[in-house]
């Protein structure tokens, strides 16, 4: 990971590939960050509650953490209690009255937000349901809890507007303090879970120059069969990995197993089983009528 990590910044930044790769850094954005296009080859279903999901979390993050650290604020206009005054840093940006469509959509982005992961959790939750694959393989930590928690944020946030346009007030302390354990609960689960998304998506568009990189550069050809099997760089880099991770890999002839394409791999370890059946003289046929 810190191979590919390096690699990518450095591919990124050559100064003779940089306004080419700045225009290949917003393509791959339009398709894997905005759209998330590479979901859809998976399936439909899942593409729909990753989008949802990551976009309701986003947008959520966008207005929660400014207005937490006091970046974005709203103050009412000192003349009139039907205007409000919008300011970024410090600076006016702009104002609204009360009642509009733009004053609507403020006071009620987060609602937006809420709803939109619900809507996620709840095609996660289906597709989990009735994928039989899916069902095989997830586990409780790693693919439900993050599901239960955005539920419980979204959940929470909504009895917050509830109480204030329903129920004119009531138990909003409690609901307000409710919504912020479970805000808390799953920012203290970010590293341990699929969150870690948020941060390794962007990371890995690192990988889509690299793999770019290495399809316009030299090609890695086979020591047993001459064939093309991948990029040149891949390959030095897997060996360089292998080194520091204390992987001998190396062969007496001077040639590394990397130098190997995967088809003749698979085709000396079924020749080197060939050759110890033989070197031990053993009948292969009497093995299996004793059995």
């Amino acid at each position: 990971t810190r191979t590919y990590w390096y690699r990518g910044w450095q591919l990124f930044l050559r100064p003779s590939k940089l306004p080419a790769n700045l225009l290949y850094l917003g393509k791959i954005l339009w398709n894997n960050v905005i759209l998330q296009r590479f979901i859809v080859r998976r399936s439909r279903a899942r593409w729909i509650a990753h989008w949802f999901l990551a976009w309701g979390c986003l947008l959520a993050a966008a207005v929660t953490f400014p207005l937490s650290f006091g970046w974005v604020r709203f103050e009412t206009a000192r003349d009139s209690q039907e205007i409000y005054n919008a300011f970024m840093f410090g600076i006016p940006v702009g104002s609204f009255h009360l009642g509009t469509p733009v004053a609507v959509l403020t006071f009620n982005i987060l609602d937006i937000s809420a709803a939109m992961v619900l809507i996620g959790v709840f095609f996660a939750m289906w597709r989990r349901g009735r994928d039989h694959g899916a069902r095989s393989v997830q586990q409780f930590s790693a693919d439900l809890l993050p599901l239960i928690l955005l539920f419980a944020i979204a959940l929470t946030g909504l009895f917050l507007t509830a109480s204030t346009h329903l129920m004119h007030g009531l138990h909003y302390v409690f609901l307000s303090q409710l919504h912020a354990v479970t805000v808390i609960f799953t920012l203290l689960y970010l590293p341990f879970g699929k969150f870690f998304h948020i941060f390794q998506r962007p990371a890995q568009l690192g990988v889509d120059f690299y793999k770019k990189a290495g399809a316009e550069g030299a090609q890695a050809h086979c020591v047993r069969c001459g064939e093309s099997y991948g990029s040149e760089l891949h390959r030095e880099d897997l060996k360089a990995v292998q080194a520091a991770l204390g992987i001998q890999y190396r062969m007496a002839d001077g040639t590394h197993y990397q130098d190997v394409c995967p088809a003749c791999r698979r085709k000396n370890l079924a020749l080197t089983q060939d050759s110890l059946w033989k070197s031990l003289g053993t009948d292969v046929r009497g093995i299996g009528r004793e059995f």
